[in-house]
């Protein structure tokens, strides 16, 4: 049932950019940018911006640009993040790696370029929404996207590697990393349907918190998981001396500390009754992967 709504969802989704991308200037990029962007991948950013929006009224159609947005900038982290100089892996979505198919430099610049086009996406007259919010948007996803976001979460990811890190600071550097864009992923459904700046903080912190679950259930797969069915390299976080949760608590606290945090999460879904239930089985599925 989850695997279905995240395809219809994802459907969607690679849609839209498909045609996004088929209306840009044709350049020598486009190719690893629809690569990494479209090829594989459950979208499950976009199905936390659908569910919020549920909570909200809001149409799938209003938040599709939103959508197209934070999936090119999670795109261009996981290309840029798979260099030889960052984790340096070969293989993302069941295949090579974007730099390994169409070299360094163009997944460089591909990343680069998805970049500014999830900017592009939520800046143009095709996203009709009030001026205000616009820039509002653009200003909370530059925030989560750079050095106080996925960047900067990604560089302290290589500066722990292979130091004693306190667990605080570990959670800290994986909320930035992941769970920044998650955090965008709440607060821009909640940001168009006119909510307070009280419901506005609560559902960044949510958004937050689901991101450190999806981190945390995502090194559980590298430890636990099988190459063939993530369809990344495994083991590669105790390899490298990757400060996580599991290096700190072992593998059974780990489970424990995400099993308590998707009650959490799940708690404070309650007052929303059935309109919760998309997001719900999203929340479940981003737990359930490892078990």
């Amino acid at each position: 049932m989850q695997l279905k709504l995240f395809n219809a969802n994802a459907k969607q989704i690679n849609l839209f950019l498909k045609r996004y991308l088929n209306k840009q200037h044709q350049t020598n990029l486009l190719a690893p940018m629809r690569y990494g962007v479209l090829f594989g991948g459950k979208k499950i950013r976009s199905s936390i911006i659908f569910g919020v929006g549920k909570l909200y009224g809001i149409s799938k159609s209003k938040l599709k640009p939103i959508c197209g947005a934070v999936e090119c900038i999670h795109s261009y982290s996981l290309i840029h993040d798979d260099l030889p100089c960052m984790d340096d892996d070969k293989t993302r979505r069941g295949k090579p790696s974007t730099h390994i198919k169409f070299g360094e430099a163009n997944a460089v610049l591909a990343g680069n370029s998805l970049l500014t086009l999830g900017f592009e996406m939520i800046s143009g007259n095709d996203f009709i929404v009030n001026s205000k919010i616009k820039n509002l948007l653009i200003k909370e996803l530059a925030f989560c996207a750079g050095h106080s976001g996925i960047a900067g979460g990604q560089e302290l990811d290589l500066r722990y590697e292979k130091k004693n890190i306190s667990l605080n600071k570990v959670i800290e550097m994986q909320r930035k990393k992941t769970g920044k864009l998650f955090n965008f992923c709440c607060y821009a459904p909640t940001l168009l349907a006119n909510k307070k700046k009280s419901e506005l903080k609560l559902m960044s912190k949510f958004g937050e918190d689901i991101g450190l679950l999806f981190q945390i259930t995502d090194d559980l797969l590298d430890r636990k998981g099988k190459k063939k069915k993530i369809g990344k390299s495994t083991g590669k976080d105790k390899k490298k001396g990757k400060s996580t949760l599991i290096s700190l608590l072992g593998v059974n606290n780990t489970i424990k500390f995400a099993k308590e945090l998707r009650i959490k999460i799940l708690r404070k879904l309650k007052k929303h009754g059935k309109k919760a239930n998309e997001l719900e089985k999203t929340i479940n599925f981003v737990f359930e992967r490892n078990f």
